[in-house]
């Protein structure tokens, strides 16, 4: 081979990174369990990497070109780094302030256990619809939902599945959302036109999924033993003083959100606003945290701020069950979670820079028959580059750009293409371990990705919807001859 000149991988090796991603992770949990994605996961990442490195080495690309094509890689994770370091932040201040504490105790009054999984959904749908992000209702509302559920002694699986469910519901149909504006943007269809055709698919799984929800907590609604509310209630009016005005901070991040404000100054204006609350409302729970000190109490107030801000908050209120539940925070708490996002990108981006991610992709695309397939193909796509590029950004980048030209090749409209392209590469982002959204999820939540997967309802519903629509033929449109608003279903018969 001449100097510099580069080829495309064959499908062998263009999987060969995957595969020894896929033994390394699965010899990692086997071999450390829960504790695999504090350092043995990022390993594995990067040895996948360094055997795409390898690949691309002997297909005619230099190592400088590699290491820019990782550079660039990791610097579209940069958004997510710094929302996840802020939202750490702002646990810290939340928590210090009695922001979370009130939002736990109004809850644990008002949120039937019965209905509360349900309900969950249901809140976190309308919130993710108003602020387009699933990121900061979860952020917000679901670290308050996630304990009362602790509090209650409900499972914490279902109930961060239930949170994940309504906060990418809300994601995914909110004109504001930000993967709702890139899928219509790639297949090229309009915003509302793609809003109205996902209402098909999203639709009846969200509904399906509210009602599964409805059925865990008939069946496993019942606080578990021990689970001693009154001690719980009153232990957080002997820690803080709870008052109504201590829900001002997250309705003043949602509203922000909802104005179009990104993400990250919101959130750190929430979490500024938080550390504010805690020097008027909470300066006795401020004093306690630090301790004993010679400072003056303005200067000790600020430190226990700042403290809660880098490291987190700590209880001691003798009740171990709240002091569990309320130790968390803090921008250090999400430097795990920071690392493997930065491996598993260095791993993507190698696998997008020499090839071998658009070698598999096409070799998918040689599999396409009919209309059902192509859909089927797209789905899989989505879900298989969500897991190889750890990035749903690119999990609708790369198969918009893959399969655009085939669906407009057989008279489809883009719409179509726009819709599978959410259905799973929104959706099922959040259900790999790895991806920057399933890492957020976990750590923001507090439980591991793999305790909430089997609980996402409908992340997990909604791409077995549109792949069924797809193979059916039903809501699958054609372009009109003027390339207008299509008027006819494609024949059901055509789905094979």
């Amino acid at each position: 081979m001449e100097q510099g000149q580069k080829t495309s991988p064959g499908l062998l090796e263009a999987l060969l990174p995957v595969v020894v991603l896929i033994g390394l992770l699965w010899g990692s949990v086997r071999i450390y369990g829960d504790g695999a994605a504090s350092g043995p996961n990022q390993i594995a990442l990067i040895l996948a990497a360094a055997a795409g490195v390898v690949v691309g080495l002997r297909h005619g690309w230099s190592w400088k070109e590699l290491e820019a094509g990782i550079v660039h890689g990791i610097s579209l994770s940069t958004a997510a780094v710094l929302i996840l370091l802020i939202v750490g932040a702002l646990i810290g201040t939340w928590i210090l302030s009695g922001v979370v504490p009130a939002m736990i105790y109004y809850g644990l009054q008002l949120l039937n256990p019965t209905v509360f999984y349900a309900a969950a959904c249901v809140i976190c749908c309308l919130v993710a619809l108003a602020t387009g992000s699933s990121w900061t209702t979860a952020s917000t509302v679901g670290i308050a939902l996630m304990g009362i559920a602790a509090a209650q002694g409900l499972h914490p699986g279902l109930t961060a599945g239930a949170i994940i469910s309504g906060s990418y519901f809300g994601d995914k149909m909110s004109p504001l959302s930000d993967t709702t504006n890139l899928a219509p943007a790639m297949a090229g269809t309009d915003l509302f036109v793609h809003i109205k055709h996902m209402a098909w698919t999203t639709t009846p799984s969200i509904v399906i999924a509210v009602l599964l929800f409805a059925g865990a907590g008939l069946l496993w609604g019942t606080p578990a033993a021990g689970a001693d509310l009154e001690a719980i209630l009153s232990s957080l009016r002997g820690s803080f003083d709870i008052g109504l005005h201590l829900l001002i901070p997250p309705a003043l991040v949602l509203l922000m959100v909802w104005r179009r404000m990104p993400a990250s100054p919101a959130l750190l204006i929430g979490a500024l606003v938080g550390g504010l609350f805690a020097v008027l409302f909470q300066q006795g729970a401020v004093l306690r945290f630090v301790g004993e000190t010679a400072l003056p109490q303005p200067v000790a107030l600020a430190q226990g701020v700042w403290t809660a801000l880098g490291s987190g908050f700590k209880l001691e209120s003798g009740n171990a069950a709240l002091d569990a539940l309320l130790s968390r925070g803090g921008m250090s708490s999400m430097l795990n979670t920071v690392w493997l996002i930065l491996c598993a990108m260095t791993f993507g981006a190698v696998m997008e820079t020499t090839g071998a991610l658009e070698r598999i992709a096409a070799a998918v695309l040689s599999l396409v028959r009919g209309t059902g397939s192509l859909i089927a193909a797209t789905l899989g796509t989505c879900i298989g580059t969500n897991a190889i590029a750890s990035d749903q950004y690119i999990a609708i980048v790369l198969p918009g750009r893959m399969f655009r030209a085939e669906y407009a090749r057989r008279g489809l409209h883009p719409k179509n293409l726009s819709r599978a392209l959410e259905d799973a590469g929104t959706l099922t982002s959040a259900l790999v371990p790895w991806n920057t959204c399933g890492a957020f999820m976990a750590t923001t939540l507090g439980v591991a990705t793999t305790a909430y997967l089997p609980f996402c309802f409908f992340n997990l519903l909604n791409p077995l919807v549109s792949a069924l629509y797809g193979f059916t033929g039903f809501t699958i449109e054609r372009l009109d001859r003027d390339d207008a608003e299509p008027a006819t279903p494609v024949a059901a018969a055509e789905g094979a």
